[in-house]
């Protein structure tokens, strides 16, 4: 596979990922209905940072254990396959629940606030780091060139803190959070369909 073709595939995984409604979605939709658009869109800012700490560490994880450990690597093709699986699961049965949002309130403007509280959501979100670790096994080539893994990280930091600004904006005005809302359970389940794909493919390739 062209190492372009590996990148976009990442990219494009790990974007259907996000898409699925998980802890830094619904923090990035409360902030933006709750607070403001402008704290959405910093809230925004610290999942693009946080994923692409996550994306730097998946990278230079993987490379080790490529370079010194193919047992544990087939281990964690596994272990990543069977959590995507699972995650799949998780979000097929859960794609008719409704997003529940605050009601705005008077509050005081604060995006450094919101930038820190969204960085640290992403930080503890255990899903981004299960989905990170799988994806990267299942699509990251065994000799990769050197520029993918220098550009992984920064495109993924653009990749996500424009999709959770997307929704930040979004969520902000009444109408196109009404569409999202009521195409919710379309979306789950699409993206479930294709992370327990991945999960599947995964464990076949590990076998």
């Amino acid at each position: 596979m062209e190492h372009s073709l590996v990148l976009f595939s990442i990219l494009g995984a790990l974007l259907i990922g996000a898409i699925s409604p998980g802890p830094s979605f619904v923090f990035v939709v409360r902030t933006a209905v709750a607070q403001s658009r402008r704290e959405g869109l910093a809230a925004a800012l610290g999942m693009g940072v946080g994923a692409m700490l996550f994306g730097a560490l998946a990278v230079l994880g993987l490379r080790t254990l490529i370079e010194d450990g193919g047992l544990l690597f087939t281990a964690l093709k596994i272990a990543g396959g069977l959590y995507l699986v699972y995650l799949a699961w998780k979000i097929w049965s859960h794609a008719a629940d409704p997003i529940t949002v605050e009601t705005p309130g008077p509050a005081t403007a604060n995006p450094r606030k919101a930038f820190t509280l969204g960085l640290l959501t992403q930080l503890s979100n255990p899903k981004i780091v299960a989905v990170f670790g799988a994806v990267f096994a299942a699509l990251l080539p065994q000799n990769p060139d050197p520029w993918l893994y220098w550009s992984l990280p920064p495109l993924i930091f653009v990749q996500e803190t424009a999709w959770y600004a997307i929704v930040a904006v979004a969520f902000s005005a009444s109408r196109p959070r009404a569409l999202y809302l009521n195409a919710k359970i379309w979306v789950d389940r699409a993206a479930a369909v294709f992370i327990g794909v991945l999960g599947v493919r995964l464990i076949i390739e590990a076998r």
